[in-house]
């Protein structure tokens, strides 16, 4: 029998916020440090829900690792899966944003990309109910891809429960969108919850047809896709049954990892669920999952930040009954 533990594979990382308004970072002066990466954020958000996640991933043994290390631990997410390396340093990421919504990107890959099996504790691994693949940076390269394939392979042979979010980032992928497809086609073959955005249903299926792309991602072998559409909701669909489930009113200050709190919120309650593979068929139990992960989606829109925003059980709680569907 897998323990309720969800296990998020994938990258953690600085990001440095410049704070001058609309200036390229050569003019750049001030920063704003922020922990990063969505894997490190969906596991924050199952456990501020009161969930078990367990990060895994690679840091480097400096201020800036210790820094994320400490940021997961002070609210309760497993990190004895996270190796800290001697000799590269904790991934970077430099952001300005410009007024015409443009930005200015730089990337400093460090020890995420390093990763390999030996470092992972495979006992442990195999324990889990849940392995999440929600990373932005795994399949830019090796050995971190070989691992991160290689992990998604092994997770389908022991019977657990795959869920994967391709976290398509522009910027990584300049020059290199059609490897970007390929490896999360193969991914999506393997999983059993695919969460994509609308502009990554259409990159991956090259088809502006949400029910259209839906249907091919099933194709693949996806066993539910849920794909996130903003304000209006998201479509849900087993490869039975296709709904819109409605999101909520809420004055958005700052949407930085509502996407990660609505897969973690997901995470967190499919957890839960003694035979996990029955939410296959039961669409109204998993339609009631996804409109949970949608009001925990919007509420972290109205704080700053991302492990920061992140809502309790008893923030979400105080909601019922107050929100209004859209």
């Amino acid at each position: 029998m897998k323990n309720h533990s969800v296990v998020c594979v994938g990258e953690l990382l600085i990001d440095f916020f410049c704070t001058d308004i609309d200036v390229h970072l050569i003019e750049g002066r001030q920063f704003i440090k922020s922990a990063g990466g969505a894997p490190a954020n969906v596991s924050a958000a199952i456990a501020k829900l009161g969930g078990n996640s367990v990060i895994c991933g690679k840091i480097g043994q400096d201020p800036f690792g210790y820094y994320l290390k400490q940021t997961l631990e002070a609210v309760s997410v497993d990190t004895s899966m996270l190796v800290m390396d001697e000799k590269e340093g904790t991934t970077l990421a430099f952001v300005s944003l410009k007024k015409n919504g443009e930005r200015d990107f730089v990337f400093r890959r460090g020890a995420d990309e390093k990763f390999t099996m030996d470092e992972i504790d495979q006992n442990n691994i195999r324990n889990a109910k849940i392995i999440h693949f929600g990373s932005a940076t795994a399949m830019l390269s090796n050995p971190f891809c070989e691992t991160y394939l290689k992990l998604i392979s092994n997770a389908k042979e022991e019977g657990q429960f795959i869920c994967f979010d391709p976290n398509y980032r522009v910027d990584l992928w300049r020059g290199r969108v059609n490897e970007f497809v390929s490896y999360t086609k193969k991914a999506i073959a393997l999983s059993d919850f695919v969460k994509v955005s609308d502009e990554e249903l259409e990159l991956i299926t090259n088809t502006k047809d949400h029910e259209e792309g839906v249907k091919s991602l099933h194709s693949l072998g996806a066993g539910i896709v849920a794909v996130t559409l903003g304000k209006r909701g998201t479509l849900l669909s087993n490869g039975r049954r296709t709904e819109i489930v409605k999101s909520i009113h809420v004055t958005s200050i700052d949407s930085t990892g509502a996407g990660d709190a609505f897969v973690g919120a997901i995470l967190y309650k499919l957890a839960n669920i003694e035979l996990i593979k029955t939410i296959y068929t039961d669409f109204e139990q998993l339609y009631n999952i996804v409109y949970f992960a949608n009001k925990v989606g919007a509420l972290v829109c109205t704080k700053i930040g991302a492990i920061a925003a992140l809502p309790t059980m008893q923030e979400v709680e105080w909601t019922e009954g107050s929100e209004e569907k859209v």
